[in-house]
């Protein structure tokens, strides 16, 4: 069994992308985050994931610019990041150029931990990533998702995490980003796991199914090291388990964690607070037990945006519908883990199965990309229905999908012209042109009328 377990507090981020649709603010994360940083955390998740589309798209925030900030202000805590491998933090391969850049910036401003994954844990979409992180000098995480499907079994995880380890990654992540891995079944995996692998686990789960606080006690009784925790206010529903829940809990044991909970209580004080500020972007699912996500595999931090979308639409009633016609679409591509970007694959092509009143009668350019090998490979076979439909006589490709781009950061650059003042600016660019163009001419302004104001006041 494992010795004293370390905590990664979720707040800054993907507790506010499951609860509040990764709406939080900057400024209401910099008054806490002395506090944050005199708890003693292993890591503060403080990046990647959504964070950083939603901190341009909607909030008209940097997210260069936060973790600067973040950074500043907590100086003794390792931040960690989610990347998703070859699609960075989008929702899309990128050129490996693209990919060595952005690992490169983000440990130069401030990243210390990179938690990497691929959608279709298939580790060519990986590997980049991977390397380019072990060269920062940085933690990497090589994560496999857990998923539950007929191709999946305990020895198809312990051999991805098998083949993470070959590559050189110093943690391995169990990643349950649907809260679906029951108490037992993380006693075993995580078991086959740590007795056939050396390197520290880390496990990351959510409330959704009701399943991870028992999980996370089973996977400690497993050997498990780290585990992932959210503050109380931004806890439970599809969020993760309690830091305080975790710590109280270990307390006196072998297992005991060291966090104060004092400490914690004052931290959990600020965020009731702060989370009234984002009323208007909770779920209605976010406080209720769903075990139909058992069936559904939709993860925690996509099912308060669907919901934020589908009402955009006047659609809300829909939502039933949607999930139960996802797992249909699921397994017509062949069981992919639901998660960012196959998540929203399957999520928006079931959204268009249930408003169009038929099936595939609408099929969206990112299902044809993933049934043509685009994403990667499928962990089983796509339909002979769905292939017919998408590809007709054409074969999917067999390479790594990121062998087909060209260069892209150069192109960024000359593209993005006058636009970018940083290199960061231009990987912005390069991941999101239309929304970081955008953001540029907004910022642009924002400077002009503060140097009007400043001029003024001379």
């Amino acid at each position: 069994m494992a010795g004293k377990i370390e905590i990664m507090e979720t707040v800054l981020r993907d507790a506010h992308q499951c609860l509040v649709a990764t709406r939080m603010r900057t400024e209401d994360m910099l008054p806490i985050a002395a506090e944050l940083d005199d708890i003693g955390y292993w890591s503060a998740e403080t990046w990647g994931g959504a964070t950083f589309d939603a901190t341009l798209r909607y909030l008209k925030e940097d997210p260069w610019e936060r973790l600067r900030k973040l950074r500043a202000a907590m100086p003794k805590t390792r931040f960690q990041m989610l990347l998703r491998g070859q699609n960075v933090v989008g929702y899309r391969n990128y050129p490996d150029d693209v990919v060595q850049a952005f690992v490169q910036r983000a440990a130069v401003n401030g990243i210390d931990v990179f938690r990497i994954f691929d959608a279709m844990n298939d580790i060519r979409n990986m590997k980049t990533a991977i390397e380019a992180a072990l060269k920062t000098g940085k933690l990497v995480e090589g994560t496999v998702c857990y998923t539950i499907s007929p191709v999946h079994s305990v020895e198809y995880f312990l051999r991805v995490a098998e083949k993470l380890a070959d590559m050189g990654v110093l943690l391995i992540c169990l990643k349950d980003m649907a809260g679906m891995l029951a108490p037992y079944a993380a006693y075993d995996i995580i078991k086959k796991i740590k007795s056939r692998i050396t390197l520290p686990l880390h496990l990351h789960s959510h409330c959704t199914a009701g399943l991870a606080p028992m999980t996370y006690m089973m996977a400690i009784e497993a050997g498990a090291d780290i585990l992932d925790t959210a503050i109380a206010p931004f806890s439970q529903g599809t969020s993760q388990p309690a830091t305080e829940q975790v710590v109280a809990a270990l307390k006196g044991t072998p297992h005991d964690t060291g966090l104060d909970l004092g400490k914690l209580s004052k931290i959990a004080d600020y965020f009731y607070r702060i989370r009234r500020n984002y009323a208007e972007f909770e779920s209605p699912v976010n406080n209720q037990i769903k075990t139909d996500v058992l069936t559904s595999q939709i993860p925690g931090g996509m099912l308060s945006n669907l919901v934020a979308q589908l009402r955009q639409q006047k659609a809300e009633d829909k939502l039933d519908a949607v999930l139960a016609e996802m797992p249909h679409v699921r397994a017509d591509l062949g069981y992919p883990p639901l998660v960012t970007p196959t998540s929203q694959i399957v999520g928006s092509q079931a959204a268009l199965n249930v408003m169009t009143g038929k099936r595939y009668s609408v099929i969206a350019m990112e299902t044809r990309n993933y049934v043509m090998g685009l994403y990667g490979e499928p962990p089983g076979p796509v339909s002979d229905e769905m292939k017919k439909m998408v590809l007709g006589k054409k074969e999917p490709i067999t390479c790594r999908p990121a062998d087909l781009l060209r260069p892209g950061l150069q192109q960024a650059r000359k593209d993005a012209g006058s636009l970018v003042t940083s290199d960061e600016d231009v990987l912005t660019y390069a991941l999101f042109p239309e929304i970081a163009r955008d953001y540029f001419a907004l910022r642009a302004g924002r400077m002009k009328t503060t140097g009007a104001r400043q001029q003024a006041a001379r």
